[in-house]
Formats: C-alpha cells, structure tokens, sequence
C-alpha cells in the first residue's frame, strides 16, 4: 500500500488523540471535541482492521496445508473482501475526511439548460443523502428564472461525508435533448461542483466588521430537508477579498446573519491555508472554467447512456440511477482511482 498507509504514523496519531481525549476539559468545547473523537474512532478502526487481517493471513499461512482447495479458496475469498474494505479506509482517513462539507453548486453559460441541470445535480447529491443516512440542509438557494438553479450551498453532515464527496469538485458535463427546445435538439449544459470541509476551528481568522458589506433580501425557499421560514435572507460581501456568501435557511435575521459569518470564516480559513502551505490543492480545483473540456465527468443521455469519469475512467451506462442518487459505487471507485 506504499507510502499511503504507514500503520507505525497511525498509532503515534492514536497516542497522541488519547493524551488530548484524557484532558479533564476536553468536552468544553463540544464541536472540536467532538471531531478529535471521530478522528480517534476512524484511526483506531483503520488500525483494529489492518491489524485483524495481518493476524488472519498469518494464521491461514501456517495452517494452509490444513485446508483442503475449496476451503483455502474460500477463506482467502474473505480475506479479499475485507483488504476491498480497509483499502475504503485507507483512502478515507485524510485530514479532513471525517468532517461534515459543503457542496455548491453553480451552473455554466447557457441560461435555461445550465440551470436546470445544477438542479438536476442538486438531487442527485440529496437523493444520494437520503440513501445512505447522511443529513443536509439547504443554505442558500437562489432559481433560475424559468427552470432549475443560479446558484446553491448545502450542508451536509454525516460519518466521512467530506471524504466521500472531496473528489466531486469539478465542472459537471450534461448531454441530453433539451426539454426546452422545442426542435428537440441535443443540448450540452455544464455546472460546476465545489466541495470544501466544515472547518471546526479556523485559527488566525479576524473580521472586522468595517470590512462587511451586509444586504438583506427575500427569501424564496429552500426547500429539501431543511424547508426555509425566514424572510430575512442575507448576503455578506467580504470588502478585502470580494468573497460573497448567503444565507436563507434560518428563522431571523439575525440567525442568517451569525451562519453567514461561519461560512464566511470556514472560506477565509480555507484560503489561509492555501496561501500558507497549499494544502487546499488537495481539497479542491475549480480554477478551471465551467465550459467544454474542462469537465471531469460526463452524464450523456442522447445519442447513447452513458456516465463518464475523466480522471478514474469510471464508467456507467446506467446514466438514470446515477442521477438519481446511486453514486456510492462511483465514489468508492474514485477514491481509489484518483490521486
């Protein structure tokens, strides 16, 4: 497994979790303790599982002459299945695999077309939610004019969630006769994907209420899990770096207002950290422009049905089930196949 997986670096991490865990005010601060818990729970599995299987191949070694065929076939056949589960591990213990995220979703030139197909990808990843038990709820949601959506931000929380979705960040490619062409001709529309974790502590993050530019408009809904009521959406233009976040979902606002700020600080943070180091590089490039060629998958429904991967080369020809939440499969194929 190379230099993905060094078990030795995994304990030292374990031990040193434990030492912060063992604190007497460990659980003051709840939100942070509790993501140093799921970190210390997702090693510890990784570890108990590596661990486990080390001990099974050593023992079918020794007792290999024992078995007859079928039954040494059949106990390697196991072993197999739980060295497919640790390498799921494996690609899911990254930094900030274990955090909640949020996913946005922007479409491409195109008007109407681009529209609809973020709204259609913004099922899809909900469909995907409610399959799997992972929890999400809309935080801002602005419609298209005649069909679909502008522009959108969801949370979603869940075991792993962050490292699950951290390779879907992308530009999004869709081929399909238009709905909305009344000459039924094929149409390609594209929308962009960008995944980022829900920071639990963004250090050396300042705002300086001078540098906010606060507007508040109406709300239209948003719908989802997490249905607005609020009346009071609001939109921060941070002045210094021309980054703009809204907010709907909440009740007040004043309660629209204290999300916004979150998001805010989770986007500066995240931009510390690539002017800092270049960590973000792993977490996300949406550098790229939402047009054609710079996809990295495709979703073609006319002339043929098929979904593409560009980079892990994943492939379905079963474009309807995708679309309609069943991306697990992909998800795990990528993460082992995209480096």
């Amino acid at each position: 497994m190379g230099g993905l997986f060094d078990v030795s670096n995994l304990k030292v991490k374990l031990q040193e979790l434990e030492s912060i865990i063992n604190k007497e005010d460990f659980w003051q601060d709840f939100d942070k303790a509790n993501n140093i818990n799921k970190e210390y729970l997702n090693i510890k599995k990784t570890v108990n599982s590596y661990e486990s299987l080390v001990d099974k191949l050593n023992t079918l070694k020794l007792l290999q002459n024992e078995f007859s065929e079928e039954e040494l076939n059949r106990e390697l056949g196991n072993l197999n299945g739980e060295v497919t589960e640790l390498e799921k591990l494996i690609h899911l213990s990254g930094e900030y695999d274990n955090l909640n995220c949020y996913l946005e979703i922007h479409p491409g030139a195109g008007g109407t077309e681009s529209c609809d197909w973020a709204s259609m990808l913004l099922r899809m990843y909900e469909r995907f939610c409610e399959k799997n038990g992972f929890n999400y709820e809309v935080i801002y949601e602005n419609k298209g004019e005649e069909a679909g959506i502008k522009a959108t931000n969801i949370l979603i929380k869940g075991e792993l969630i962050y490292g699950y979705l951290k390779k879907e960040s992308g530009v999004h490619r869709l081929v399909r006769i238009s709905p909305f062409d009344s000459n039924k001709r094929r149409h390609t529309s594209f929308a962009s994907v960008t995944v980022t974790p829900e920071f639990i502590n963004t250090p050396n993050i300042e705002i300086n209420e001078n540098d906010l530019k606060i507007d508040v408009f109406h709300s239209s809904g948003a719908g989802g899990q997490s249905v607005n009521t609020s009346n009071s959406a609001v939109r921060i233009t941070h002045l210094p770096s021309k980054i703009v976040v809204n907010c709907q979902n909440e009740r007040s606002q004043l309660k629209n207002k204290e999300m916004a700020i979150k998001i805010l600080k989770n986007k500066l943070y995240e931009k510390y950290l690539e002017e800092e180091d270049n960590k973000i590089n792993s977490l996300k490039d949406t550098s790229k422009n939402i047009e054609f060629g710079n996809q990295i998958r495709s979703y073609i429904l006319e002339p043929y049905k098929l979904v593409k991967d560009t980079r892990s080369n994943y492939e379905s020809n079963e474009p309807d089930k995708i679309l309609d939440g069943d991306i697990l499969e992909m998800l795990e194929f990528n993460l082992k196949n995209i480096k």
